[in-house]
């Protein structure tokens, strides 16, 4: 007698890949990704091409971001040192015959051409927290300078290309996981007082470092241009200070209902430099104005809250140190891009994430939520 096996139905074959995804963070995504649909298509619609492009980018970053989800945090951890040492690989490729651009080396070719900084910005955070969870329960100072050397090296071969924003996201993503596994305060302390007081001293002193002929260490000549940019815009209000005025003033124009959608004069009449990129923020502000940048504001807070009650309620240390290293990266993004456009940072090159144009920063960003995404749904598998 045969025996007939029902086939069931393909909703409930489908239903289990998406059981456990942390759905309230992934509609504060969808709702980020409309938004950025919305503003690229007024600030790019007189560019052909570049809103199919971006929308081709969120497609992308969003398939990416759903495979990720598949993974484990268990397999995710295998990978962390092969990914780590490829990215460093790629680094020292790029500064042996990499690919230059616009007087930046930060290029390889390895078939198809690729900016391995971008790697980093997982790579990073899965290597120190590999490392952090390998530690665990026999955590010595020793460890801690190892992991500073895992963060440092592909750092300052990102610095050298020269790339201070993406150096800036990759060091921050690993001072984060360092942070989070139990560095002391007496070690953070001192160097943020130093900090400030570095920061202090620039600002009084402004006329003697920023007069010309005066060299900074470590930072390059353009770098300390920007600096001395942001201090006094208004030295050079049609060359180097250009950027950071028109942003402001963008920003200002907007009022408290901005001046409608596809309405921006300073966007389209071409004041707004890099409107489809690193400014933006600027052109958003301009047509929505206050409201729409609380809007804006809203949804990334809620996306940061989202992200560290992941990282709270993770099984594991590594998982922990992972989600809260990514949640924070989201923040150090969007801080630094709205602090720029703001004139209350110097312009180094960071993209809004889900807003700004850019197909490798948003297949980053599609798997660092993969990445949180894989760490909620273990959670809720192992409960269940």
């Amino acid at each position: 007698m045969a025996v007939v096996i029902e086939k069931p139905p393909l909703w409930r074959r489908v239903l289990p890949v998406f059981q456990g995804f942390d759905w309230p963070l992934l509609l504060i995504v969808l709702l980020l990704g409309a938004l950025g649909l919305v503003v690229m298509y007024s600030v790019a619609h007189e560019l052909p091409g570049r809103f199919q492009a971006h929308a081709r980018n969120m497609v992308i970053a969003a398939g990416v971001m759903f495979l990720v989800a598949q993974v484990p945090p268990q397999r995710l951890m295998a990978v962390a040192v092969p990914l780590y040492a490829v990215g460093v690989a790629l680094l020292i490729a790029v500064a042996l015959f990499g690919i230059t651009k616009k007087g930046a080396q930060r290029w390889v070719n390895v078939g198809i051409v690729i900016q391995p900084s971008e790697i980093m910005k997982i790579a990073m955070p899965l290597m120190l927290a590999w490392w952090f969870q390998k530690r665990e329960g026999q955590l010595r100072g020793l460890d801690f300078v190892v992991a500073g050397v895992i963060l440092a090296v592909p750092s300052l071969l990102i610095l050298r290309q020269p790339d201070l924003g993406t150096t800036l996201l990759v060091a921050a993503s690993g001072l984060f996981v360092i942070f989070f596994a139990g560095l002391s305060w007496k070690l953070i302390i001192p160097p943020a007082v130093l900090g400030v007081l570095g920061i202090v001293t620039l600002i009084v002193m402004e006329p003697h470092w920023c007069a010309p002929g005066v060299d900074w260490p470590i930072l390059h000549e353009y770098q300390r241009q920007r600096v001395c940019t942001l201090l006094d815009p208004m030295k050079d209000p049609l060359g180097k200070g250009f950027h950071i005025i028109q942003g402001m003033i963008a920003i200002g124009s907007g009022g408290l209902l901005g001046k409608g959608f596809l309405q921006g004069t300073q966007t389209h009449l071409d004041f707004v430099p890099e409107r489809t990129t690193d400014f933006i923020f600027a052109a958003f502000a301009e047509e929505f104005g206050f409201i729409g940048v609380l809007v804006l504001l809203g949804a990334f807070f809620f996306l940061f809250w989202r992200g560290l009650k992941i990282a709270l309620e993770a099984s594991t240390l590594f998982a922990r140190l992972l989600a809260g290293a990514l949640t924070l990266i989201y923040f150090v993004y969007a801080f630094v891009n709205m602090g720029m456009v703001s004139g209350i940072l110097p312009v180094v090159g960071v993209p809004l994430p889900f807003l700004s144009y850019g197909g490798t920063a948003m297949v980053t960003l599609g798997a660092s939520l993969g990445i949180l995404m894989s760490i909620a749904r273990s959670k809720r598998l192992v409960q269940t």
